[in-house]
């Protein structure tokens, strides 16, 4: 398994990072068990969980992710081994479960730090990842910018701040981003900058065939600032695997069973996908090995977290890492993407 370094830090992840969503709704502990056996059986040393998972995310089921990698961990003992990504929620959707509605403030940030530990089972988290921002920007799905006049945040100053006491207290080794964009990433930097604080190693944002808008302005941090990117959503929700085309919604897959999955699932989204799925059938592959693979390939890309609900899905996912695109391939699908620019935001 190729590896890549985690930012300018001294670590290096796999290519392939597990992805962990389902686990606690879609597959249960003993599933879980087996994902982590095959995968670091393969040569995946890169776990990302979070607080909030599973998704979509319950009062009843939250945790259940970050307490079944913990229970694997005790009973395994290869936490040396494994480099562990989790992250703190920010405020809204919907977790108001979550001590009464989580925030980036420092009270919440070093409350949920504790509270993975424990579930982790562990006493450091390797990566720990700020969900998504405290602020009213355009992420989760939007494209446009839209000022909210009546807007509450809590400081990237204040984030930042209870960050470095979980750094400087060893309960974290290093920091990163998710669903961020180049004016909170340029904020970070220049916190940490003006303050001696840790800087970001890593942004995990959606990045795939169908929404590549991570490339508009965050890909030149990734190269020049070290904030490589750990692309979530690389199949699109399953959609580039091609198994929604045609009206086909198959039976306990993600988008038939979650409506709220549904950034994927328009027309345009359909017709980009059906070329990019006969595309990779003239080439001899299948659709999800293209998707992943073009994904793999790309320089800002530090790992490509993949998930899934069964082995064979998993496997072919992982074997993704092995595949190598041609110049001519790459340029045919560039001929998709200008035909379909930006289908999905």
């Amino acid at each position: 398994m190729q590896t890549r370094k985690l930012g300018l830090t001294d670590i290096n992840v796999s290519l392939i990072c597990l992805g962990t969503m389902t686990w606690g709704e879609q597959n249960n502990e003993q599933e879980a068990f087996e994902q982590l056996d095959y995968a670091t059986g393969a040569g995946i040393n890169f776990i990302d969980v979070a607080e909030m998972y599973p998704v979509p995310p319950k009062a009843e089921t939250q945790g259940s992710t970050e307490r079944y990698l913990g229970n694997w961990l005790a009973r395994r003992g290869r936490r040396d081994d494994l480099v562990i990504a989790t992250k703190v929620a920010g405020p809204g959707n919907g977790l108001s479960y979550l001590r009464g509605g989580p925030r980036l403030t420092r009270e919440h940030i070093r409350a949920a730090c504790e509270s993975s530990l424990r579930r982790l089972q562990t006493d450091y988290i390797d990566l720990y990842q700020v969900h998504w921002p405290d602020r009213s920007a355009n992420f989760f799905g939007k494209l446009a910018y839209e000022r909210n006049p009546d807007e509450t945040m809590t400081l990237i100053e204040e984030t930042l701040g209870a960050l470095d006491e979980l750094v400087q207290e060893g309960k974290v080794r290093h920091i990163g981003l998710s669903n961020e964009t180049p004016w909170g990433t340029m904020e970070y930097l220049r916190l940490a900058r003006d303050n001696g604080w840790p800087r970001v190693v890593s942004i995990q944002n959606p990045y795939n065939l169908l929404n590549r808008s991570f490339e508009l302005g965050l890909a030149e941090f990734a190269h020049r600032e070290g904030t490589g990117l750990l692309a979530y959503s690389p199949l699109a929700f399953g959609m580039l695997t091609g198994k929604y085309l045609g009206g086909k919604w198959p039976e306990n897959a993600r988008l038939t069973l979650f409506e709220r999955f549904s950034r994927y699932t328009g027309e345009r989204s359909a017709d980009a996908t059906r070329a990019y799925v006969e595309l990779a059938h003239h080439h001899g592959l299948s659709a999800a090995q293209l998707a992943l693979a073009w994904v793999n390939s790309r320089d800002f890309v530090t790992s490509n977290i993949v998930g899934a609900t069964n082995l064979e899905q998993l496997k072919e996912n992982v074997g993704s890492a092995e595949i190598r695109l041609s110049p001519d391939l790459v340029s045919a699908i560039e001929a998709i993407h200008a035909e379909f620019t930006y289908p999905c935001p």
